[in-house]
């Protein structure tokens, strides 16, 4: 598989995950929040219809239920319907609150119930449960007579069940009109007593009391109710899977429609530079890849495009020492051999001085080769270095003796200006090669009456050599060209009066393999600087080794 359709693979994938996930989290979110409101609506009507019972458990009537109905839709935001099992509108929240009444909810309504649910004690004989069954029949048609008085009499009731669960009413005042029932009725007898005869042999006894409990009061008692909450057309709490499966489909497609372009916009530079790649390594050498942006796609690019200019100017720099080579040693070994053949051939004299002149021409084209061989070690990281601490000061001074004979046949004054020692870790042999190059050159580009001038000092953390000469001096265009393979600053200089041409280009890369730099500022008619920045070496002693 390519590794395109690997990317756009592992991006559909991770879209279809994400899409998926969030989908999945959405729709849960969305059923937990249904799932808390459908919980919140029942506790709501739990707390509606159980505070009606209480309501009418203790008044006996639903007179005056009104202000409760309305505090409880304003505490639950629900709008809430009351009425009897015959439709008797007993109260209503939106006539209570000024609004037309709306259509009641169509869902089913709810049954309040005031009557008590009857204790009895499970040890308990049945005869006994009996009895307190028909007195419990006797007292709570007494009771909620009382509370339905006091009720209307507009005193404050209270009521608390007794052992069986009738309410025992209190107020918060005596009423006349409201009297108590007498005490010491016998409930053994009558009706109640017989209907409740009946449950003697029923298996679900409780049960039996209290259906006929209830049957026995219901006369007496309120009314059941019918309690609906909301409003008809209002649309409940449901989860909308289509919506969110429509929504996470076109996400997903969104997704993958973005990775195509990703994958577009990625791979098709990538494909350029795969080309552009194997064409430079055929060796189409000019091949370049376009670059727009500036993204990491377009900075790649751009560093591609750097790599194949970089291969292309080493292209062009060995094809130029190729040439530069050939061109140098042509001419002169066809001057050798010219010579060599006219001697053979009896032509010329073997005097002294054209064999001393011979040997002098190989000697020079032994310094080439040489000085090649030195370069290429030192470009390719392989020239060996013995490190050692050296003082700057003593290694000029010595090559101040080494060119003091030269110095004077030419006319040239040789000066020094080093005012204390300036230490450093490096290779004395290879220093000496450096600085006897430069004084060279600056001896050989230095009219007789000029002077030539090896200074060195420290700067901060770093020693300074400077050679500096009061000759010819170095066009501004010619200074870039300075460090290149057989460039010389004086076109009509030959090999003998303006040495290999390979000295300076050797200096530098042995300068840069001691971790220095190497650079040079001339004027024309005034004199030419070179200028050599070394590490100190560290306080305290110095290291040696070999690289």
């Amino acid at each position: 598989m390519s590794f395109r359709l690997r990317i756009l693979g592992l991006l559909m994938l991770v879209a279809l995950t994400a899409t998926a996930a969030t989908a999945w989290l959405t729709l849960r979110q969305a059923n937990r929040q249904i799932e808390e409101t459908v919980t919140a609506g029942r506790q709501e009507m739990s707390r509606i219809t159980g505070e009606l019972r209480a309501y009418g458990f203790t008044h006996g009537t639903w007179d005056g239920l009104s202000p409760t109905v309305a505090e409880l839709a304003k505490d639950t935001g629900q709008r809430v319907r009351v009425a009897t099992e015959t439709d008797l509108l007993l109260a209503d929240s939106d006539a209570l609150a000024g609004r037309t009444p709306r259509a009641p909810s169509s869902q089913p309504a709810v049954l309040v119930d005031a009557r008590p649910v009857l204790r009895f004690p499970a040890d308990k004989a049945r005869l006994m449960s009996m009895k307190r069954t028909v007195r419990a029949i006797a007292d709570y048609r007494a009771a909620v007579a009382l509370a339905a008085c006091l009720t209307r009499a507009d005193a404050q009731v209270t009521a608390r069940p007794d052992a069986v669960g009738v309410p025992l009413i209190s107020a918060d005042r005596r009423v006349p009109q409201c009297p108590r029932p007498e005490q010491g009725v016998d409930p053994s007898t009558g009706q109640d007593y017989d209907a409740v005869r009946r449950c003697a042999s029923e298996q679900h006894f409780g049960a039996c009391l209290q259906r006929v409990f209830n049957e026995r009061v219901a006369a007496a008692a309120p009314p059941r109710l019918e309690i609906r909450l909301g409003v008809r057309d209002e649309s409940a709490p449901t989860l909308a899977v289509t919506p969110t499966a429509a929504v996470a489909a076109s996400v997903a497609l969104s997704v993958i429609l973005g990775a195509l372009l990703l994958n577009r916009a990625v791979l098709r530079p990538v494909r350029a530079m795969t080309l552009a790649a194997r064409d430079l390594g055929e060796g189409d050498l000019g091949r370049r890849v376009p670059v727009s942006g500036r993204d990491e796609i377009a900075q790649l690019g751009g560093a591609f495009n750097h790599m194949a200019d970089s291969l292309q100017a080493g292209e062009r720099r060995q094809r130029r020492l190729t040439g530069d080579i050939a061109h140098e040693l042509r001419t002169p070994l066809a001057n050798l051999r010219g010579y060599l053949e006219a001697l053979r051939d009896g032509v010329v004299e073997p005097t002294p001085e054209l064999l001393a002149s011979l040997h002098e021409e190989a000697l020079l084209q032994q310094r080439i080769v040489d000085d090649l061989q030195d370069l290429a070690l030192a470009e390719a990281g392989a020239l060996t270095y013995h490190l050692t601490e050296v003082d700057l000061r003593e290694l000029l001074e010595a090559g101040l003796r080494a060119h003091r004979a030269g110095a004077e046949t030419a006319g040239v004054a040789l000066e020094l200006a080093a005012p204390g020692p300036v230490t450093v870790v490096a290779d004395p042999d290879r220093l000496r090669q450096v600085v006897g190059n430069l004084v060279g050159n600056a001896l050989r580009a230095t009219a007789a009456g000029g002077t030539v001038t090896l200074a060195a000092a420290s700067r901060g953390d770093m020693a300074v050599v400077e050679v500096r000469d009061t000759g010819t001096g170095i066009a501004a265009e010619d200074l870039p060209h300075l460090f290149d393979r057989f460039w010389r600053a004086d076109a009509a200089r030959g090999r003998t009066t303006g040495g290999s041409g390979l000295g300076l280009s050797i200096a530098r890369q042995i300068v840069t393999d001691h971790r220095g730099t190497i650079e040079a500022r001339s004027a024309v008619g005034a004199g030419t600087t070179f200028t050599i920045v070394l590490p100190r070496a560290p306080r305290g002693g110095g290291s040696s080794g070999g690289c």
